[in-house]
Formats: structure tokens, C-alpha cells, sequence
């Protein structure tokens, strides 16, 4: 699948260039000796044959938590299954507060996470002898959308998104948004309170100790928010940036100025941070023990390898090599602990 056909062509092909040069060379006679010395010896096939068999895996990895960070691990499992066919790696989306949940008792080798782990989080995993490492994996811009319908939001400021969402505001249409804005009810969708990427829009937009408003629908479902926008143009929703480009044919990204002019998310302002405050870093963790096991660990190092080219695939941003570097000392370490 994607690139990884040609290498295995081009892997087919050379072993297929090995068998014929050892078929050659089976026969060859030493000069002067009068005897015949086997060369086309067992051993380097037998050898051969342990390194393939050495390189075969088999086992289950348990994979869940965010959303957000659903599709690039989605895409890293589909990779790895066309290297190692025996491993399966489902990726499960129970958000990041439910990938923890399941993460701090010992029921899963990896919780993807759009937010660092709260330090209750952290506590129970303490509590329950789970060690692991943090494994940055990519950028992403939250997205603020509206319908294609909207014909009337061209930019929102930050301080109009935390009068809009909090609770008790008295913002209940479009007009009490903005002046000229129709009297039209907004219709606010919203990622679920388990959700990371709903954490880190309470305290960026709201503030820590306010909440958000109580009648806007909330759902783990990003595909839930997606349609629930595009079907009226008086709604509007924030996930991340994947699941906008996407959808981009049915919904406007809308520009946020946070005091120094609109900026929309791309791959240059999500990764320089002008698109602030909505970008931030998207997470892995791993199960210290689980990376003691062969396929964990040989699956963890695929996708530190390729987990940049795969984000930008589908819609995030690749992060620096340095930091990949770091998380292959992480995972080495982890391995060795």
C-alpha cells in the first residue's frame, strides 16, 4: 500500500537475484585438489531462513483515545500491516479521556492523546505500576467551521469565540455576535468532554475555570459535528484540522484573529504557531512494559519512521526531525528498561 509496494517489489526482485546467484556458484571445484567442495552450502540458506522467520511477527497491539489522532495512527496501522501482515493493530476512538481511562489500569499498549495527561491521569497510572513515555507525533490547527451556506462570517476574534461558547453568555443569535449578523439562533457543535481536543479548547478559549455552554451538541464523533454543521448555515463547530480538509467541499474554515489579523490554519501557520492558540502538538503514549514485547516494539519504531510523511497525508503537520530523533531514544530506552 502507498509506498511501501515498490520496496517490496524491489525486495522480491533482489531475493530472486540471490537465489539465482547461489544456484550458480552450487558447483565449483578446487584447483589442484582433485576433490569438488560443496559451496552452494546449507548454512546461508538455513541462515537465510531464520532471518525471514525472525522478521515474521504476530500479535495484537491495543490502540486507543483520540479522535483527532485517529487518522494518522489509522494510517500508520494500515502501513504496518503490509510489512508485518501477522501484527493487527486496530486503532480504537474512545477520546483522550476515555483512551486514558483504559490507558492508567493496564488495558492498552498505546492512548493517543490531543493533550498532554492530566495529572490525575498520571497519578492512577502510578497507582496501578504503569510506566510509559510520551511520543509527540504531529502538529494540528483546531478548525472553527460553518456551513458553505454561511455567507456571512468572514473572520471571528478570540474574544468573540469565548463569548460565544461560555457558559451563561447572553450570545444566543449571530447578531449578539456581531452587528449586521442575521437574528438567526446559532447552533453550537462541540467535541465530547472526553475528548482532548474539547480540554484544550476549554482552556484556550475559555479559560480553565469556566465551562461551556450547556446547549451545544456534543459528540466523540467528529463525523457527527461535520454533518451537523454542513446542514444548517446558523451552525458552527471546532475539531481538528484533518477533519476539515476532509469535508472542505461542504464547510468554510473560519479565520481567527487573536490580535494580530485573521489567520486560517495551514501547514505554514499551524507549524510557525501564528495560528495561535489553536495549534498544538498531538500525542502517542506507550506502555513501558509493552515495549519489551518484539512486535510492540518493532511497530513503535515503523511508526516513529514514517509517522511525519503519514500526518501529512492526512491532513496534520510533520514535526521537525529532532523531535522524531527524541522519540527514538525513548523508545530505545523503553525497550532496554
Amino acid at each position: 500500500m502507498r509506498f511501501f509496494k515498490r520496496s517490496a517489489l524491489t525486495l522480491g526482485m533482489a531475493s530472486m537475484m540471490m537465489i539465482a546467484t547461489a544456484c550458480g556458484a552450487g558447483g565449483n571445484e578446487t584447483s589442484g585438489s582433485g576433490s569438488t567442495t560443496d559451496n552452494s552450502s546449507s548454512e546461508p540458506a538455513q541462515e537465510e531462513q531464520q532471518d525471514q522467520d525472525d522478521a515474521t511477527l504476530s500479535g495484537e497491539i491495543a490502540i486507543d483515545g483520540s479522535s483527532t489522532v485517529f487518522p494518522i495512527l489509522e494510517a500508520v496501522s494500515e502501513e504496518y500491516t503490509q510489512v508485518q501482515p501477522g501484527v493487527r493493530a486496530p486503532v480504537g476512538v474512545s477520546g483522550t479521556g476515555g483512551g486514558f481511562k483504559r490507558f492508567v489500569v493496564g488495558e492498552t499498549d498505546m492512548s493517543n492523546a490531543s493533550r498532554h495527561i492530566k495529572e490525575e491521569e498520571a497519578e492512577l497510572a502510578k497507582e496501578n505500576s504503569i510506566e510509559y513515555i510520551e511520543l509527540e507525533l504531529a502538529y494540528d490547527g483546531l478548525s472553527v467551521v460553518v456551513s458553505q451556506e454561511n455567507d456571512f462570517v468572514d473572520y471571528l476574534t478570540v474574544e468573540e469565540l469565548s463569548k460565544m461558547w461560555t457558559d451563561g453568555t447572553e450570545v444566543e443569535t449571530w447578531a449578539d455576535v456581531r452587528e449586521g449578523w442575521p437574528e438567526e439562533k446559532i447552533e453550537f457543535y462541540s467535541p465530547g468532554t472526553d475528548s482532548g481536543t474539547f480540554d484544550y479548547w476549554k482552556e484556550v478559549i475559555l479559560g480553565k475555570d469556566a465551562d461551556l455552554r450547556r446547549d451545544a451538541t456534543l459528540s466523540e464523533d467528529d463525523n457527527v459535528l461535520v454533518n451537523g454543521t454542513v446542514a444548517s448555515p446558523y451552525a458552527i463547530a471546532y475539531f481538528g484540522y484533518a477533519y476539515y480538509e476532509e469535508n472542505q467541499d461542504k464547510l468554510n474554515i473560519v479565520p481567527i484573529d487573536n490580535g494580530d489579523g485573521a489567520i486560517i490554519p495551514t501547514i505554514e501557520t499551524i507549524n510557525d504557531g501564528t495560528y495561535a492558540p489553536l495549534s498544538r502538538p498531538i500525542f502517542t503514549y506507550v506502555n513501558v512494559e509493552s515495549v519489551k514485547r518484539t512486535e510492540v516494539y518493532d511497530y513503535l519504531k515503523f511508526l516513529n519512521e514514517h509517522v511525519g510523511d503519514l500526518a501529512l497525508e492526512v491532513g496534520y503537520i510533520n514535526l521537525p526531525q529532532e523531535r522524531y530523533d527524541a522519540n527514538l531514544e525513548k523508545i530505545e530506552a523503553a525497550a532496554k528498561n
